[in-house]
This record gives structure tokens, C-alpha cells and sequence, in this order.
């Protein structure tokens, strides 16, 4: 993976790791997002694991399943008023992040 998106990879496990832990402190979180926000984590550190022995074709399927998740976890906080603004701010930062990587690679 080249340095930037190395860097900007980087920006997006802390984002993800930032939800997961907003996550865990949230009470009566609605399973599809919990669901999200696992996958989301379990997606990252499988693309981290195979980066250096993935081809560019490959790396943009995965990390557009990265931003599938990450969409469907935006409609979710969107559709649900009574998450906390913790919660809500650490989904769109994921959102957010994962769209930065993805006009990065393209």
C-alpha cells in the first residue's frame, strides 16, 4: 500500500476503533448497527492483514465493502434519534474517512 494510503488507512482504523468504542458505552443500540460497526472492524483488519499481497483491483473491492458498511451504518444513525451524539459523530467520522480512501484510491 503506498504511504498515503497507508496514512489515510490509518485514519480510518482509528475512526472505526473510535465507534466501536462508542459502540460498547452505548446503551440500547440497535443490533444492525452494532452489526455494522463489527463488520467494519473485522473488514478493516482483514485489509490491514493482506494489503501488501492484494492487487489494486482487489484492495478496491474491499474497501468499497468498507464504505458499503460505513453507508449503511450513516442510514442507521440517521433513522435513529435517540443515539447519543457520541455515537452518531463516530459512525459519520467512519463515513467520512472511508469516503476520503475511497477518492484516494480512484
Amino acid at each position: 500500500m503506498q504511504q498515503q494510503l497507508k496514512q489515510r488507512f490509518d485514519r480510518v482504523e482509528r475512526a472505526i476503533g473510535e465507534a466501536s468504542q462508542a459502540c460498547s458505552a452505548e446503551r440500547n443500540l440497535p443490533g444492525e448497527l452494532r452489526d455494522c460497526i463489527h463488520k467494519l472492524d473485522r473488514q478493516a483488519d482483514k485489509v490491514q492483514q493482506e494489503a501488501a499481497v492484494l492487487d489494486a483491483a482487489a484492495l478496491g473491492r474491499m474497501v468499497e465493502e468498507l464504505g458499503v458498511l460505513g453507508e449503511r451504518a450513516r442510514r442507521v444513525c440517521i433513522n435513529v434519534p435517540t443515539l447519543t451524539a457520541q455515537m452518531k459523530s463516530a459512525v459519520l467520522h467512519v463515513h467520512e474517512e472511508l469516503q476520503e480512501l475511497k477518492r484516494d484510491l480512484h
